[in-house]
């Protein structure tokens, strides 16, 4: 079961701020570079978008839609059903992160990576990734604004502008420039992949400085966290046998149902920690805390079950009485396995 490097990276940035936080000019440097990063972050998404490859994944509409289900209609309402947990298991903050977790995209890269092992349909994972992000933009501020209110500390009316001006309006612009950028973008795309990596541990670094000023993290003891690992183990188990067993139940095949997994039980550290920065200001390293245990969580769970699935037998040759049910799923995105 994999540690993903990044996440040392991240916990690192995390006791550097515990040791060395941002305060007086040097926070409001830091907070002025964060959001222009963040602003940059989302320019590069706009800018790596393939309109036409997602106008092309769009004939599996049936798949995209259980995908987006599972993560802005299914997560939440577990989410708001872990309220019952509160104050027996999680503070009111840990709650208001693990509530913010259920609310942002997919991930695109590590869907995409366990698809590919486990043998299913690559290129509906690669596209049901990118609507998630991109709807995520949009979707994700309005679910936060309907079921956080103002528990997020400071979430109001004009975080749904911030929201607009430093992700979807930098993300516009990547795609109206994406014309004369995107191949520069798609040659260099280590080397900018390394700038994405960096404008999220600037965003971490931040957030957490502003919490160690304020002393939120006297609110967190291990006794919270265990609690919080456990709901969080509960919440992907329950999310990783709906999203398999659901697909068979729709009639998905198995490679659309190892795609429908994989993107649809996780949940986006790269998306989800800007978001929580500009949607929750100096509350934002409890509000990410959940997110940031959740994701490694999901590459380590996800990582056997790919595994797993690869050494599953290939499936036999289509009988006559398969054949009839598959050609009824034509155009629905559905695929043999």
């Amino acid at each position: 079961m994999p540690v993903d490097p990044y996440i040392l990276l991240l916990l690192g940035t995390v006791g550097l701020a515990a040791l060395l936080p941002a305060r007086g000019t040097a926070a409001d440097v830091a907070s002025g570079a964060s959001t222009a990063a963040i602003a940059f972050l989302f320019f590069l998404y706009g800018a790596r978008l393939s309109t036409r490859e997602a106008v092309e994944g769009l004939k599996h509409w049936r798949l995209h839609t259980t995908v987006l289900a599972c993560t802005f209609v299914v997560f939440p309402l577990l989410g708001l059903a872990a309220r019952g947990l509160v104050p027996t298991l999680l503070t009111g903050p840990l709650y208001t992160g693990l509530l913010f977790l259920t609310l942002v995209p997919s991930t695109i890269q590590s869907s995409i990576a366990f698809t590919s092992i486990a043998r299913g349909n690559v290129p509906a994972a690669i596209c049901a990734g990118s609507f998630s992000s991109l709807a995520g933009i949009v979707v994700t501020p309005l679910l936060a604004a309907a079921l956080l209110g103002n528990s997020g500390g400071g979430f109001s009316a004009n975080s749904l502008v911030r929201i607009v001006l430093q992700l979807l309006v930098p993300f516009l612009a990547g795609q109206v420039l994406r014309r004369w950028i995107g191949g520069f973008v798609t040659r260099h795309k280590k080397v900018l992949g390394l700038v994405d990596r960096g404008s999220i541990l600037l965003v971490v670094y931040t957030a957490f400085s502003e919490g160690m000023v304020q002393g939120i993290w006297h609110q967190v003891s291990a006794v919270r966290l265990a609690g919080l690992l456990v709901v969080e183990a509960v919440l992907l188990a329950v999310m990783l046998a709906l999203t398999w067993y659901g697909g068979k139940a729709l009639g998905f095949g198995r490679e659309d149902r190892i795609a429908i997994q994989f993107a649809g039980s996780k949940k986006s550290l790269a998306s989800g920690l800007p978001m929580a920065s500009v949607l929750f200001g100096a509350h934002a390293s409890l509000a990410v805390l959940p997110l940031m245990l959740f994701h490694q969580m999901q590459l380590m769970v996800c990582a056997v079950i790919a595994k797993r699935r690869a050494r599953d037998p290939e499936r036999p040759a289509v009988t006559p009485e398969s054949a009839a049910g598959t050609r009824t799923a034509v155009g629905t995105g559905t695929r043999s396995g």
